[in-house]
């Protein structure tokens, strides 16, 4: 059997307040394989963007392992989790997160830079991710150019630039108007099915019955983990390069 892409053991993480411990993650069992689509759910204080901050290896848990793609992630130093996040993580933020004064072309180059590929390279791949996302006539506008979901898309086009083994998407349609939230995810939808693992933090149930298993958080722990059997089918979001 193949060993899976995230196999996490008694994961937990403490926060130090004052002279108090808050446990937040209080033993979390948990394996993803390669090629699923995973939306993580759970109130406010539920542990779920710690345990994304985790996933991400944004940061480090206080006990329990994360084995990565076979490699202890845990274990690693800053210097080592950097490159992990850069090669093996796509991220994609609520609030978008890009360059202002930047052009789409070059904010969806940029994890390229430190990933040592040429500009010829750079240039050659950011503009065929940024056709997947049917942002082709776009490439040289600015963020304040460009519509919510537009910006969006850039995002996840520099998600996508590195060929990373995970998509993680932090609220991606949190704001978003519904209209767009659903091109947003039809996209998702198109990106899962070209082969890749997509993670999903959401708090909106619109959004998690898009993935085919949500895994929801209470109190640090998982209260449930379940196949989404009606997962909504997303059409054509992508245009294929």
């Amino acid at each position: 059997m193949k060993k899976p892409l995230i196999d996490i053991s008694q994961l937990k993480r403490d926060f130090q307040l004052g002279t108090e411990v808050i446990q937040v993650l209080k033993g979390i069992d948990l394996t993803i394989h390669k090629g699923e689509y995973v939306a993580l759910m759970g109130p406010s204080g539920s542990g779920k963007s710690t345990l994304m901050n985790l996933l991400g290896c944004l940061d480090t848990p206080t006990s329990g392992s994360y084995i990565l793609n076979e490699r202890d992630v845990s274990k690693m130093n800053d210097d080592e989790l950097a490159e992990i996040r850069n090669k093996e993580i796509g991220f994609v933020f609520q609030t978008f997160n890009l360059l202002p004064r930047t052009t789409a072309l070059d904010n969806v180059a940029l994890p390229m830079i430190y990933a040592g590929f040429s500009k010829t390279e750079r240039t050659e791949r950011a503009k065929k991710v940024l056709t997947q996302v049917n942002l082709s006539d776009r490439m040289d506008h600015q963020p304040n150019q460009l519509s919510g979901g537009q910006r969006q898309r850039v995002a996840i086009a520099r998600a996508l630039v590195n060929s990373p083994s995970i998509i993680l998407a932090d609220e991606p349609t949190g704001n978003l108007d519904s209209k767009t939230s659903v091109e947003i995810m039809k996209l998702f939808g198109d990106i899962h099915d070209a082969g890749n693992t997509v993670i999903l933090v959401t708090h909106e149930e619109e959004i998690a019955a898009y993935a085919h298993r949500v895994i929801r958080l209470r109190d640090g722990l998982i209260e449930s983990d379940n196949v989404n059997l009606s997962a909504k089918s997303h059409g054509s979001g992508v245009a294929q390069p």
